[in-house]
Parts: structure tokens; C-alpha cells; sequence
């Protein structure tokens, strides 16, 4: 089972839909309504944290959680999920010097994981202001 963590955004059941589509059983919680100990109990295989609104330091029990399942589970985060893995391991969510709003950039990459089989380079837009 995959567990999301949702930091009440809008954009969590397009994540939701695309795991499904991929056959992944998904229960979703929000930020503020569950514990460590409750998601323990129902033994995930996966830990993802959703895009938010706010801060880490805003986001409920995202920062707990990924303290807490590093190392023991598997963690995706996306936008502030992806910003509250850093920030849990000492970085800091900083201002960009460039706005990456709509921009496209090439990406590189090995060829492995979630990224077998994409073109080499390949062009992706960018949704960012924020970097750690």
C-alpha cells in the first residue's frame, strides 16, 4: 500500500489517479489527520507527501513522517513534499535568483528508474520560484 500524506492541495488525487493507473493501492490521509504511529500501524510499503499551499514547517506531520520513515520506506515527495525531504535532512527552502515559471529546460539523466526509456535529453517545463 502506498500511504499520501495530503497537504490540502488540489493537485493530490491527479498523484491519487496517476499511482492508481499504475496499480498502486493509495490511502490518503491529511497532514493533520493522522499520527506516526497511526501510519506505522498500516505498515505502507510507500510514503508519498503532496504539494501544499504553505511551508514544511506548515505542512501537519509531513516533516514527522519523513524523519521518521527515512531509511525504512521508499519517500516521493512533489513541490512543498519534495521541499519538506530537504528540509527534513538540514537543507533550507530558499527564494530562486531566476523564476522558472512555465520555462522549459533540457534534463539530462542516466537512463534508469523513472527515466528509462525518455528521450536523452529530454525538454521538461519548469513551476518553480523556490529552490533548496
Amino acid at each position: 500500500m502506498l500511504l499520501m500524506i495530503d497537504n490540502y492541495d488540489s493537485f493530490t488525487y491527479n498523484l491519487v489517479q496517476y499511482f492508481g493507473e499504475l496499480g498502486a493501492n493509495v490511502q490518503v490521509f491529511r497532514n493533520d489527520q493522522i499520527t506516526v504511529q497511526e501510519i506505522e500501524t498500516l505498515q505502507p510499503e510507500h510514503l508519498v507527501i503532496s504539494p501544499g499551499p504553505c511551508t514544511p514547517n506548515e505542512a501537519g506531520i509531513s516533516l514527522e513522517s519523513i524523519q521518521y520513515f527515512a531509511g525504512k520506506l521508499p519517500i516521493l515527495g512533489v513541490c512543498l513534499g519534495h521541499q519538506s525531504i530537504g528540509q527534513a535532512f538540514g537543507g533550507r527552502v530558499i527564494h530562486a535568483r531566476q523564476v522558472m515559471h512555465g520555462k522549459t529546460s533540457p534534463i539530462h539523466h542516466r537512463n534508469s528508474s523513472v527515466f528509462k526509456g525518455l528521450d536523452n535529453p529530454f525538454e521538461a517545463t519548469r513551476y518553480h520560484s523556490l529552490i533548496i
